[in-house]
């Protein structure tokens, strides 16, 4: 009989699993269109989108041309389909000049013809094409507020679907009258189309309103041009039941091709082949990293203590998409945030680690994926001088994580079903 692995090693392996289970090589064939009479023009944008192209290309069976817009260091060479890159999470003029050629790609399309649009999580930034009246300093600037100021996915999207040219169904609505078929790769919780990357291709209730109600209630600075066009309604997105993104017949199709559930599935089989009884408890759960670090470190606790809930030795995963509210100058992400607030509830308690990742590689604006906890990660940080708790206030934990070696770097995954959280309870 082999040894059993040790608990870095078995969450590892449960990570890199759900990253496996997301590439666009597995999930996307099963999900392709039949060809149509005419062209087929194939557009997109995300960090998974240049590893959709290259999916599609290998598995498509007639003519191809199109361009997608990747985040820098995300390309896939493609024979047919253009890949162009740009800046996330704060969008650049290499995205403007993308959005501009995508837009260009589909207009002047007929009935004929097929837009397979490939969408995946960080799309909402490389999307950027800026709506009528405002700039890509505009957009630029309301980027980085709403990445401070602890809104949710759902919120910051709902804003950004309303100060843009192509996002909340514009881009859909270019393509009219070709067919449409949207396949999303999702990264946010509850896997609403309209949330990964803003909805470029379906419809959006929303309204202007709503968008300036977000920014009011998070006191956000925004340029005064974005303010005139919320006020004015002139950001309104497209509606349901607008004919141009019809759902009768084959008009509009959304595909969700993956999404959080499927990895968390995969790692929890990782778990389970191990003989570790693996518990998923959510695969949307949101709110403040650092306060569902809080949560978890207490259900931890209950299992290891009182064998509540669960048994150990067990897993408990989960999934979905915190936020963190900036108030330090330092270094961290919303997965390093969770942990790091994990380890300082728990308090050393023994027998139980963790793990908590970006499946896409990169946590807050680093190409930093997330970290490891072990019973010992406080005691080497006081032993280090390194202050948790300091650390923590700073919103510092790629520092703190990086100085004991416990970060996990996974270069660029070319996929993105959104966090990745993890915690092993030894048994008795």
């Amino acid at each position: 009989m082999s040894a059993p692995l040790d608990p870095r090693t078995l969450l590892r392996q449960m990570f890199d699993a759900a990253v496996a289970s997301a590439q666009p090589a597995l999930c996307l064939p099963p999900h392709l269109p039949e060809p149509p009479k005419g062209r087929t023009v194939v557009i997109g944008a995300g960090k998974a989108s240049a590893a959709m192209a290259r999916a599609l290309e290998d598995h498509w069976p007639g003519p191809l041309e199109g361009l997608v817009v990747t985040r820098y260091g995300y390309e896939v060479p493609c024979e047919r389909i253009e890949i162009a890159q740009a800046a996330h999470p704060v969008p650049d003029a290499a995205g403007l000049v993308a959005s501009r050629r995508i837009a260009e790609r589909v207009t002047g399309l007929t009935a004929d013809d097929l837009v397979i649009a490939l969408i995946s999580g960080g799309g909402s930034s490389l999307l950027v094409a800026p709506a009528p009246g405002l700039t890509l300093a505009d957009k630029r600037a309301v980027n980085a507020a709403l990445l401070v100021s602890g809104a949710t996915i759902n919120e910051m999207n709902c804003v950004r679907r309303h100060l843009s040219a192509l996002k909340g169904g514009r881009l859909g609505a270019l393509c009219h009258p070709a067919r449409v078929v949207t396949l999303l790769i999702s990264d946010v919780p509850g896997d609403d189309p309209r949330d990964i990357a803003s909805g470029p291709t379906v419809a959006d209730p929303t309204t202007c309103a709503d968008a300036l109600a977000i920014i009011d209630r998070y006191r956000m600075a925004v340029p005064d041009a974005v303010r005139r066009l919320l006020e004015s309604n002139g950001g309104e997105s497209v509606k349901p039941g607008d004919p141009r993104l019809a759902r009768s017949g084959l008009a509009n199709d959304v595909r969700m091709i993956t999404a959080p559930q499927i990895a968390l599935e995969a790692a929890a089989r990782v778990a389970r082949e191990a003989g570790i009884a693996a518990h998923i408890l959510g695969d949307s759960l949101e709110g403040e990293a650092r306060d569902l670090g809080k949560a978890m470190a207490g259900i931890a606790r209950q299992v290891a203590t009182r064998g509540q809930p669960f048994e150990a030795p067990c897993v408990l995963l989960s999934g979905g998409e915190t936020t963190v509210t900036v108030r330090g100058d330092g270094r961290g992400g919303r997965n390093v945030e969770f942990l790091l607030s994990l380890a300082v509830t728990l308090d050393g308690l023994a027998g139980v680690h963790a793990i908590a990742g970006d499946t896409d590689g990169v946590d807050g604006a680093e190409e930093i994926a997330g970290a490891h906890v072990a019973p010992d990660t406080l005691a080497r940080a006081w032993a280090a001088g390194i202050n948790p708790r300091t650390r923590l206030d700073a919103n510092d934990a790629h520092t703190f994580f990086g100085d004991l070696g416990d970060s996990v770097v996974t270069g660029p995954t070319l996929t993105n079903v959104n966090d990745f959280r993890a915690i092993y309870i030894a048994g008795p």
